[in-house]
């Protein structure tokens, strides 16, 4: 192991802590006002969200829109991820100002954001994807992409149950349906939107909508993009089907 790998196992076992996390009582309080705040929202906006997810998650797994080709040729982790630091930042700060000019007219482009931000951590997923020298092109990476989103977005209860799936993905990914439309969208979106209800809530009132979209869009794809390295971290540095003993 390099003097860099050394470094980010320190990294990477304090992510996986945090991974793994028993729910608390304020998971559960938060879990609450997500549902009731979920209640408030227009039906117009949960028609939208929930078409956007499915339109976009089907991209993801069945077309080219977001295909990128994996990097070429042998590079040690410390290069490759100097490289993906980058693209975080570069998409991020895309995101943040795309956060600010939708948030700023409140509710009619609010709902612009939606789909325009979902589009862009998709894209820095395909891109952090090839980085690691995976091919985005195989649908198995592709469901790895949508478990790594999923890890970033979801309640402690859920998010326990998709690393078990990320940490052990060598085994778990031959055991997943090779059929697309096994794929649970539903909680996938579900999960999403509760996650970003509050947030996303008060990014449509017009003024204050574009310094919480700015805010939002930047830590929510920052938390993305760390989520997504350390998901490819334990590909690359445990030995196949021993990531879940990397902590004892």
């Amino acid at each position: 192991m390099s003097d860099y790998e050394e470094k980010i196992a320190g990294e990477l076992s304090e992510w996986q802590v945090a991974m793994q996390r028993t729910p608390s009582f304020s998971n559960a309080a938060v879990r609450r006002l997500q549902t009731r705040i979920n209640s408030l929202l227009p039906n117009r906006l949960h028609r939208l969200i929930t078409k956007v997810i499915k339109e976009l998650t089907r991209a993801v797994l069945i077309g080219a829109e977001f295909t990128t080709k994996p990097a070429t040729g042998i590079r040690s982790l410390m290069d490759i991820e100097e490289e993906v630091k980058e693209k975080i930042n570069r998409y991020t700060s895309t995101a943040t100002a795309e956060g600010a000019i939708t948030g700023f007219g409140g509710f009619v482009s609010g709902l612009a954001d939606f789909p325009l931000w979902l589009s862009i951590k998709m894209k820095m997923l395909f891109d952090i994807a090839s980085s690691y020298g995976y091919d985005t092109k195989d649908y198995k990476e592709r469901l790895f992409i949508l478990y790594v989103f999923q890890l970033a977005f979801s309640s402690q209860k859920r998010r326990n149950e998709i690393y078990l799936i990320v940490s052990n993905w060598e085994v778990q990914k031959d055991r997943l349906p090779s059929d697309i439309n096994a794929f649970d969208w539903q909680s996938f979106q579900q999960e999403y939107r509760d996650h970003l209800d509050l947030a996303k809530l008060l990014q449509l009132i017009p003024g204050v909508g574009a310094v919480v979209g700015a805010y939002v869009n930047h830590k929510l794809t920052n938390r993305l993009g760390n989520t997504a390295m350390n998901a490819y971290r334990l590909r690359k540095l445990m030995p196949k089907g021993l990531a879940d003993n990397f902590l004892k």
